[in-house]
Formats: structure tokens, C-alpha cells, sequence
């Protein structure tokens, strides 16, 4: 998984797989779901992020760790 923030159009987006989004759908007001050819959840855009969570630290928690 992968963050990435575009401080120009304060959009956040968190990259769920490596795999090419080929349909995207609005399910909350600047919230955007990307979607693979086979329909599993690839990316997750969050438009104007800065008003709408703390972008200003990021914390993890129970990450599992590959062995």
C-alpha cells in the first residue's frame, strides 16, 4: 500500500494494489473509489484531503509484517 499527496489539488490517494484502475466510482462527495477490471478495490481518492481529515501526521498501527 502506498500514499501519495498532492499538495497543488490537495488530493490524497491511497494506492490499495499495483493493478490498473479501469472504473471509478463517487461514493461520497470528493471521495472517489478506483476499481481493476475484475472489480476489487484498487485506489482511493480523496479530494480537497486537508479539509476533510488531519493530513499533518499519519499514524500505523498492527501493521503485519511479512515474514
Amino acid at each position: 500500500m502506498k500514499l501519495s499527496y498532492d499538495k497543488e489539488t490537495d488530493s490524497l490517494y491511497i494506492h490499495l494494489s499495483s493493478r490498473e484502475a479501469v472504473e471509478a466510482q463517487e461514493v461520497a462527495q470528493g471521495v472517489v473509489l478506483d476499481f481493476a477490471e475484475d472489480g476489487s478495490l484498487v485506489g482511493i481518492d480523496v479530494q480537497h484531503a486537508s479539509q476533510v481529515a488531519d493530513i499533518s501526521r499519519f499514524l500505523v498501527e498492527h501493521l503485519p509484517l511479512a515474514a
